[in-house]
């Protein structure tokens, strides 16, 4: 999944691909084979280009709660940027908390886990709608708004490709 990395003002697009058990990461069009271990709960250690880096997670730092917040720690210095959750733009017609209804597409090919919902139900902002496994990883896809279950597109077991829809919301009924 393409994803936008923020430094200050500047952006840059990145993605991480695995094919045949490798990883390599996409920065601005030039592909870099990588390997990435945890080497402790929010700590990376990234081997890339023949340089180690160490990348620290700390979601308390970022402005933006629907974004992650990383130090990266190599030899020159300490670098602080953001990584946007793409996911949340992925309901169409509103934000989070906006009541606007819209349909969850999937951000990336993958194979359906769990669905948690089904279709006339009402789910409050924030409720686990289904579980996708994508890249040996299972994602949990939260509602960005409270409203109803309109349709499912998917079931368990379903496989979906990048942009398929897979949920379906309505707005909440005013009162």
């Amino acid at each position: 999944m393409k994803r936008t990395l923020t430094f200050g003002k500047e952006q840059h697009e990145v993605e991480l691909l695995r094919q045949d058990g490798a990883l390599t990461l996409v920065w601005e069009g030039e592909a870099h084979p990588i390997d990435i271990r945890e080497v402790e709960p929010g700590c990376y250690s990234i081997l890339m280009d023949g340089r180690s880096v160490e990348v620290l997670l700390d979601p308390a730092k970022s402005p933006d709660p629907d974004a992650h917040a990383f130090r990266v720690m190599v030899y020159d210095g300490v670098y602080e940027f953001a990584l946007a959750d793409p996911r949340r733009a992925l309901l169409a017609g509103g934000g989070a908390g906006s009541g606007a209804g819209g349909t969850l597409a999937s951000p990336m090919p993958g194979k359906v886990v769990k669905v948690l919902v089904a279709a006339g139900e009402a789910v409050q902002e924030g409720q686990t709608l289904l579980i996708l496994e994508a890249m040996k990883m299972q994602n949990e896809y939260k509602s960005p708004s409270a409203g109803t279950v309109a349709k499912l597109y998917v079931q368990e077991g379903s496989t979906v490709e990048t942009a398929s829809p897979m949920v379906e919301l309505a707005a909440p009924e005013a009162n």
